[in-house]
């Protein structure tokens, strides 16, 4: 008889597979305010030009989707309970954000991505990225 390991049955209770509408809004919910971040301040243009464009928005995205990626299946942004409740929803996609964000911003500190961190960036990124992801959940906990 198999038995599942303490990690297994960790991820298990934080991952449903009825997430799978949440987890596509929020990745977008972070490319899209991250793309107004940088038509803000013309490091991409409306639209994106040509794959030039899209790949420099990706780049950008890319430290906080990683983030995102590790920290919102620990959180458990994307457990049953944020699929059955907004009331749960929106705060497990903040506290999700704010690993996310912070992991984001030490891999931009690093020489191996550009951008650097600015303390302003640091305090948009955290602050737009909660409010933007928590509308988002808000928003499809009445509609999905």
């Amino acid at each position: 008889m198999a038995t599942d390991s303490g990690t297994d049955s960790f991820l298990a209770n934080r991952i449903d597979a009825a997430a799978l509408p949440l987890a596509v809004g929020d990745v977008l919910v972070i490319i899209a305010f991250i793309y107004a971040g940088t038509l803000q301040h013309g490091t991409v243009g409306f639209p994106p030009a040509g794959v030039g464009g899209i790949i420099n928005l990706l780049a950008v995205a890319a430290p906080f989707l990683l983030g995102w990626a590790i920290a919102a299946p620990l959180i458990g942004a994307y457990s049953a309970g944020a699929v059955e409740s907004a009331k749960a929803s929106v705060p497990l996609a903040v506290r999700s954000w704010i690993p996310a964000a912070v992991i984001g911003l030490l891999l931009r500190a690093t020489p191996f991505v550009d951008g650097g961190v600015a303390v302003t960036f640091a305090v948009v990124m955290l602050v737009v990225g909660s409010v933007s992801l928590a509308v988002w959940r808000y928003v499809a906990g009445r509609f999905i």
